[in-house]
């Protein structure tokens, strides 16, 4: 918006020259990152007091761990706090047409939508399960299913126009043309590397990175702290890659796929990044506030989202392995408890409590030591990710 607002002015004002800043997107980027901050730290202690007051509070289920029974009633939904601070500077810095940045946007506020509804649920119900697990994945389902169909053709083409002429041509060839190079998976660490999906395999692909994605995060989100500094990491590695990505120079010279207008997505990265650290000044130990799954959905959904435009599913896997490893720490204590039940008589567990965060708690572990080491973990993981730029 903001964009467009400068562009009039200098129109009007040919001699206000220091206008052109706006035309970067590392500058917008920047301002969004710092409008997100600010906008996060205006509204966070408004949003303590009318959740506090509303009786918003986090109920605690019975099976969790001892410790964490004092924090019942902390004010939950704090998740809104960061989608409305990503929301509003995304709107201001970036640049409205495009259509990669209004395709992440929607799926991050539409998978915040589920998580609105599975809090409510958890607070007005006092029902710590919330919304049941086959609702909610109906729901994502959905979202992230129209979401892979929008992209599958607009990462192939540079225009909505061009987008949906190919999707034409695809549906003439009896839904067997091949997609171009760049809708590929992408190897990290070797050069032009990639396997054609075709769009079956792309739409499937897209599904699964969003969807498992948004599920990760919201594992992982169980400790004051623990998930959202390495959403922030992420994010902004991502933005690395968005940025190289639409740039034709950098995307050639670093033998990544040219994808015109992924760079725009550097200006929501940075909104992410802001956002997070605003959220995390109420969320750090002792958290005053929980994001809640309208926060952790989004912004896992976000992640994914955002790694299957760029192109790099593979790497978004590698810097946030701590969310993979929450979310396989999960599935394998249930597959193995149940594995167990019906062959002994009697369900046992691999770890002493899933997700993985709470294994290390019962094996001594402070609250704090475990989300700080998971922090660090997270930043060599995108340091690692982050060298698959020129490691190929």
């Amino acid at each position: 918006m903001l964009i467009w607002l400068a562009q009039w002015l200098q129109s009007l004002q040919p001699d206000w020259t220091f206008l052109r800043v706006v035309q970067y997107i590392t500058f917008r980027a920047v301002m969004a990152a710092m409008t997100a901050l600010l906008i996060g730290l205006w509204i966070g202690p408004k949003a303590i007091r009318m959740l506090t007051a509303l009786k918003v509070g986090q109920p605690i289920r019975g099976y969790a761990m001892q410790t964490h029974l004092v924090k019942s009633g902390t004010p939950t939904m704090g998740g809104v706090l960061i989608l409305l601070s990503i929301a509003v500077s995304t709107l201001l810095w970036f640049e409205l047409s495009n259509r990669f940045v209004w395709t992440t946007l929607i799926v991050t506020l539409g998978f915040g939508a589920i998580g609105w509804v599975d809090d409510w649920r958890k607070v007005v119900n006092k029902d710590p399960e919330g919304m049941r697990s086959r609702e909610k994945y109906f729901w994502q389902s959905v979202i992230g299913l129209l979401a892979a169909l929008a992209l599958v053709f607009s990462i192939s083409e540079s225009s909505n126009a061009r987008a949906f002429e190919l999707f034409i041509t695809w549906v003439q060839s009896g839904f067997s043309m091949d997609l171009p190079p760049q809708t590929g998976l992408m190897l990290p660490f070797f050069k032009q590397v990639s396997y054609p999906l075709g769009v079956l395999g792309f739409v499937v692909l897209t599904y699964l990175v969003i969807v498992g994605a948004s599920n990760a995060v919201n594992l992982t989100d169980g400790l004051d702290g623990l998930a959202i500094m390495p959403v922030i990491l992420v994010a902004a590695s991502l933005g690395i890659f968005a940025y190289v990505t639409g740039s034709s120079t950098y995307a050639k010279y670093l033998h990544l796929p040219h994808i015109p207008g992924t760079g725009e997505l550097l200006v929501f990265c940075g909104a992410m990044a802001g956002a997070g650290l605003a959220f995390l000044w109420f969320n750090a130990h002792p958290a005053q506030i929980f994001m809640g799954d309208v926060g952790a959905l989004a912004l896992g959904g976000a992640l994914g989202t955002i790694a299957v435009i760029v192109r790099q599913e593979i790497v978004l896997a590698i810097m946030g392995g701590i969310f993979v490893l929450e979310a396989l720490s999960v599935m394998l204590q249930v597959v193995y408890f149940k594995y167990t039940k019906k062959r002994y008589g009697e369900g046992r567990r691999l770890l002493k409590m899933a997700p993985l965060h709470h294994h290390f708690e019962k094996s001594g572990w402070k609250e704090t030591q475990v989300v700080t080491r998971f922090w660090i973990i997270t930043m060599l993981l995108c340091l690692i990710g982050l060298s698959t730029l020129k490691l190929r």
